[in-house]
């Protein structure tokens, strides 16, 4: 979908999942992720299968066949890299603490507990091994994106877990990841918006103030602070961190660029170079 169109059609629900995205990501700053839910003080083994599975599904958030291909997928991945990835969702009932003699929890375990009753339905229980490849901003970043409400309600439950894992599981292959890797449409118009203000910036900065001259370069330099934060850190640096896709840095680049252009070509009132001379 090219940015054109996607601007205008999507503008409303844009703006509501930017702000959703900025709320969930200061709300969660506040989460400790040495707990599941508070639910996990119970203790209802009675609640688990008989059958060892790696997905309890109490919450009937998964359909029959995710359930299944989930179940084996997570265990090809343990056999293939010895991390262990569980997956428990529930509503009213939970087992609480049985889940970790249950699947024998330990320091290269993650155990994601999806609960619809909280706002933000994803929880995280995660071994002090995996820190060191996954730190707590990745986490809480994992489950601002994946987790929130609009989300949730656009996407649904399933594909919250679903996406979830997949990043859980990419990032445990390839030794780490400082961030969650895939960038959502919402988080690159963002960085598209910054690309666009910075060039703007740039652009009338580089209004022509002297006699004669096309470019005021050294006004351009003088706010360089300013429009290369824009551009460079809020504008291509999530996209890099985020995705080897070249497409959103094309079009971080021209939005730079267009802004310039425009921001440049706008009329500015020109200063006077000269003095009158005095009458007598």
């Amino acid at each position: 979908m090219s940015t054109s169109k996607f601007l205008p059609r999507k503008f409303k629900n844009f703006v509501s999942h930017a702000i959703n995205f900025l709320l969930c990501a200061l709300v969660t700053l506040s989460v400790t992720f040495s707990h599941a839910a508070p639910a996990q003080a119970i203790d209802a083994p009675e609640l688990l299968p008989l059958e060892q599975t790696n997905v309890i599904d109490l919450g009937k958030f998964l359909s029959g066949s995710e359930k299944t291909k989930l179940d084996r997928d997570l265990t090809n991945f343990e056999k293939k890299t010895g991390w262990k990835l569980r997956i428990l969702t529930q509503v009213d009932a939970t087992p609480g603490r049985a889940v970790k003699k249950y699947w024998g929890l330990n320091e290269r375990s993650v155990l994601l507990v999806a609960d619809s009753r909280d706002r933000n339905i994803l929880n995280f229980n995660v071994g002090d091994d995996v820190y060191s490849l996954l730190p707590r901003g990745f986490w809480i970043e994992l489950q601002s994106r994946y987790g929130n409400q609009f989300f949730v309600r656009d996407q649904g439950q399933d594909r919250a877990i679903l996406s979830s894992v997949a990043a859980i599981v990419t990032c445990l292959e390839q030794d780490g990841c400082a961030v969650v890797p895939g960038l959502p449409q919402e988080q690159w118009v963002l960085t598209l918006i910054t690309s666009l203000v910075g060039g703007i910036i740039f652009g009338f900065a580089g209004h022509p103030r002297r006699e004669g001259e096309f470019f005021a370069w050294r006004w351009a330099l003088v706010l360089a602070p300013l429009w290369g934060m824009l551009f460079l850190v809020f504008g291509i640096g999530p996209v890099v961190t985020r995705t080897g896709d070249i497409l959103p840095i094309i079009r971080n680049v021209a939005g730079f660029s267009g802004g310039a252009i425009i921001a440049y070509l706008i009329p500015s009132p020109k200063r006077s170079t000269s003095i009158p001379e005095a009458r007598p």
